[in-house]
């Protein structure tokens, strides 16, 4: 009896540091750029394809914080060093799709699947004159970055937006977006292609959509959408920006979150 007792005492402590040692650990946190569409957005809806793993979690580019002095060697910036997503770090010789932009205040939204205690949101874009047929690397970014928000260990919500105010430039550019964790030694890293000047190849909402065979299945009230994925409705195909459910696609106006693809 007297050793069942303290087979029983002993269990209990260890049991008691155990629940100690995992109320302690911090949880991890995941997301990525839904809107304007990073590289991994554009994998998970479809927009490019031969994306590897990367299509099914875009929220895992997790790689060592501390970015430009640290972080991902050059090269494997878009990965976040991560090698079972090199596919971001695949230039495609520029054919990656690009959103049409403009100088001027634009917003930026990040699609959160994991909340995480933050220190900072940062974003940065390429120089005049980078080659966008080669892997990022430091020298291609411009030496400041374009926004900085600090959070002060304050976890975010399950979207989250930044009104960047984009210089002015000309061509194809990469905007590289850094959620950078507070209690971890990790950040999470989002490439994405833009395009000043031009038409949209990829996910923009300055022209009209196009028209052709809507293939996704049909939008329901209860069911519950991540950021990218893509419903018919109403005579059209819709993208979901962020998480959402119950909302209507049609009925949120221009800056919900639904955007419409195209027109079946």
């Amino acid at each position: 009896m007297r050793r069942t007792k303290r087979l029983l005492a002993v269990l209990s402590v260890f049991a008691a540091a155990i629940l100690s040692a995992t109320m302690a650990s911090p949880a991890w946190g995941h997301g990525y750029v839904s809107d304007i569409p990073s590289r991994g957005a554009h994998c998970k809806s479809g927009a490019a394809t031969d994306c590897g793993a990367i299509q099914w979690e875009p929220h895992s580019v997790e790689g060592p914080k501390g970015f430009p002095a640290a972080g991902p060697a050059d090269g494997s910036i878009c990965s976040g060093g991560n090698g079972r997503f090199s596919e971001l770090d695949d230039p495609r010789g520029g054919n990656w799709p690009k959103t049409n932009v403009s100088a001027g205040s634009r917003t930026f939204t990040w699609t959160i699947t994991a909340a995480h205690s933050t220190d900072k949101w940062e974003y940065f874009i390429t120089r005049d004159g980078w080659d966008p047929t080669q892997p990022l690397t430091r020298a291609d970014l411009e030496p400041a970055p374009l926004y900085t928000d600090y959070d002060n260990g304050a976890q975010p919500g399950w979207s989250v937006t930044h009104n960047v105010n984009l210089p002015s430039k000309s061509g194809h550019h990469l905007i590289l977006a850094v959620w950078t964790i507070a209690d971890t030694a990790n950040a999470f890293y989002s490439c994405v292609d833009v395009q000043y000047g031009g038409s949209d190849d990829g996910g923009g909402d300055d022209d009209p959509p196009p028209t052709g065979d809507c293939t996704a299945s049909a939008w329901g009230a209860a069911a519950v959408y991540n950021g990218g994925d893509t419903v018919t409705h109403a005579g059209a195909e819709w993208r979901a920006k962020w998480w959402t459910q119950g909302e209507e696609p049609g009925t949120t106006g221009d800056w919900g979150v639904w955007e419409r693809v195209r027109t079946c």
